[in-house]
């Protein structure tokens, strides 16, 4: 009779940091929250003292997501993320690493932008965070330049959002329907069967 073969061991998989998760679940947070600001305040308010108040709240988060994205930048260079499991396949890989590229690279630049167009918009050389805080502007930027700017930013925005759908469809499709181990990455997604994360470095 023949033995029937042994499953192969699979290697245990690896989750993001517990620094790594709080620099992602934080930053979904702050940029949810500062998708809907900038939507009620630019679609649906009259300009007054309330959209005033809106408008320094937008930025007040859009500074703190550029902080945030520099700070998580940082970290991600000195602790790389953790490896997928080796059955995933390279397409995905791939399509991940650069879905992650893009949102640093979204992450940095939205702001930025917002920054320009504010700074097109604002002769007095500083313009207001919440609390009364106060941050220059760049200077030299003119109201044309402002407003190219104002524009790309609205781009952008769009393209965060649609790849944060993209980035929330396949997180929910490895988890409830192909059961992908990936999934254990990122708590508090778990591997199929209750397999248990090692926590990796990123």
């Amino acid at each position: 009779m023949a033995s029937v073969p042994e499953a192969v061991p699979q290697d245990p998989i690896r989750r993001y940091s517990d620094t790594a998760v709080a620099f992602h679940w934080i930053t979904v947070a702050l940029v949810l929250t500062q998708v809907v600001i900038g939507f009620t305040f630019a679609e649906f308010m009259e300009k007054g003292p309330a959209r005033a108040e809106l408008f320094a709240w937008h930025k007040t988060i859009g500074a703190l997501i550029l902080v945030l994205a520099l700070l998580r930048l940082a970290y991600r260079l000195k602790n790389p993320p953790p490896p997928f499991p080796p059955e995933l396949p390279r397409w995905r890989r791939i399509a991940a690493v650069w879905n992650h590229r893009a949102f640093y690279f979204l992450l940095i630049v939205l702001p930025l932008t917002g920054l320009i167009a504010v700074s097109g918009m604002s002769p007095a050389g500083t313009t207001k965070l919440v609390g009364g805080i106060t941050i220059p502007i760049i200077p030299g930027i003119g109201k044309a330049t402002g407003e190219t700017s104002g524009d790309l930013h609205v781009v952008l925005v769009f393209t965060t959002i649609a790849l944060l759908l993209l980035h929330v469809a396949a997180a929910i499709q490895q988890q409830f329907f192909e059961h992908d181990r990936t999934a254990g990455r990122m708590p508090p997604f778990q591997a199929p069967g209750g397999e248990q994360a090692v926590i990796g470095q990123g």
